[in-house]
């Protein structure tokens, strides 16, 4: 593929990295030499990057991303795991009343090392695959004030997040405009958030959707991010998708670089 030519300076705050990846041979989806490879055509100098889903503790996902990181322009983010069922009917809510971290959560102590361990800037969250912490760790990740990337859609959309992170002090990235799979509707209800709570942001990964691309854009310029969601988009493409906005120039270079940078200061120039 050809390299993309755009005049932005570029960081991506959404890429999934194969922990397993310098286990095996070939050139597979989410392997470090690939990533590197497309981030480079895309013209995107650094990149977010937190392991995939899987069974048992993050710990060691954790720690190989951190190592695949070193000398690649990648940044590695914590991924997290909980007690709690992240659905708010009554039946999740009585459960979650009696749930209790096991030895594959996250622990608050693991907060605070993942939070004073230079090669973390960040943590990961998807309530739908990997539950929900409780609030003792909710309160150890107020104290870090380290930002949360967390995974918006079907599963764990904009009322959830409303009730169980947006008012927390910690700065909140929410993945897909809080509509993943293609859900216009959550979108549009995501965006709305972001007129009651400050430290909240969005970031484009798989927003296919042009009018809530531009809404976002042009009502809250400041708040949004660019993520491609990386291996499963090519890069390149989910570039094009803002390149081809009808949007100020300078809206684009905030949600490229500007905006990233200030929210996570590994990721500025």
């Amino acid at each position: 593929m050809l390299e993309l030519e755009h005049g932005f300076r570029v960081v991506d705050t959404h890429v999934r990295l194969e922990p397993e990846a310098d286990q095996r041979s070939g050139d597979g989806p989410g392997t470090p030499e690939r990533l590197e490879r497309e981030m480079h055509q895309a013209g995107i100098v650094r990149s977010l990057v937190y392991p995939s889903a899987r069974e048992g503790s993050y710990l060691k996902a954790n720690n190989a991303i951190a190592r695949m990181s070193v000398g690649r322009p990648f940044v590695a983010l914590a991924r997290l795991s909980g007690p709690r069922d992240p659905d708010s009917g009554t039946g999740a809510r009585l459960r979650n009343l009696t749930a209790s971290r096991n030895e594959d959560h996250t622990a608050p102590g693991e907060i605070e090392q993942f939070a004073y361990d230079d090669r973390f800037v960040g943590f990961k969250l998807h309530p739908a695959k990997d539950g929900l912490p409780d609030e003792a760790v909710i309160d150890a990740l107020e104290s870090v004030g380290l930002p949360v990337l967390v995974h918006g859609g079907e599963e764990f959309g904009p009322k959830a997040i409303e009730r169980t992170l947006a008012t927390a002090d910690v700065p909140t990235i929410v993945a897909h405009f809080g509509g993943y799979p293609l859900d216009r509707e959550r979108m549009d209800r995501t965006i709305d958030l972001l007129g009651a709570y400050d430290d909240l942001y969005l970031d484009t990964s798989f927003v296919r959707f042009r009018e809530p691309l531009e809404r976002a854009l042009r009502e809250h310029p400041d708040r949004i991010l660019f993520g491609s969601g990386a291996p499963s988009a090519h890069p390149s493409v989910a570039i094009m998708e803002i390149l081809t906005l009808d949007v100020p120039e300078d809206a684009m270079r905030k949600a490229f670089s500007n905006n990233p940078g200030r929210v996570i200061d590994a990721l500025a120039p």
